[in-house]
């Protein structure tokens, strides 16, 4: 994305409140995250809550799309992709990580409780898909989370953790799955 120029702001300067008005509704009838993003920050019943249960509710209704599928475990891996999406999505709206981390859980949590079935398939990429969220969110949840944040998420993630290390697929991972979420002293 480009910066704005000194001239450019000059220019947006210059303009009459009705022409502003018209070139932001341009804007986000263009864009749809841009337009979430002004929702969040100009409309009083848009919060944090209504947009991890918007997201949630999104996550959820990719997982079960999944289920009709002709192929189970590709279907799988797109709604974990799109779900992901979602959650980083929802980060760049609220500017919120926590959130991020709160949908990512969520994304597991889905997965943990209707899906590890598909785990055993021939398939590895829905496997190594959860393994990837699962490392990824141990690394996000020490680095952008406060150190008071970091045991609300320990042992759910831990449980999730140990599940995945249970499976013989997880020694043929190409990248290092953490046995725990460690703390640092």
């Amino acid at each position: 994305m480009p910066v704005p120029s000194s001239d450019f702001k000059k220019a947006l300067g210059r303009l009459s409140d009705k022409e502003k008005e018209a070139l932001v509704l341009r804007a986000v009838r263009r864009d749809a995250e841009l337009y979430d993003t002004f929702s969040f920050e100009l409309l009083p019943d848009v919060t944090l809550e209504s947009v991890h249960e918007t997201s949630a509710d999104r996550i959820h209704e990719l997982f079960n799309v999944a289920v009709t599928g002709r192929l189970l475990n590709r279907s799988l891996v797109k709604a974990l992709r799109l779900s992901l999406q979602e959650a980083a999505r929802a980060r760049r709206i609220t500017k919120n990580k926590q959130l991020e981390i709160d949908l990512s859980m969520y994304t597991l949590r889905l997965i943990f409780e209707n899906y590890t079935g598909q785990f055993d398939s021939v398939y590895q990429g829905f496997f190594v898909g959860t393994a990837r969220l699962a490392a990824r969110l141990t690394q996000l949840i020490l680095k952008s989370l406060h150190e008071d944040l970091w045991l609300e998420y320990k042992p759910e993630l831990d449980e999730f953790l140990t599940q995945l290390h249970g499976r013989s697929k997880s020694r043929e991972l190409k990248f290092e799955l953490p046995r725990e979420l460690v703390l640092p002293e």
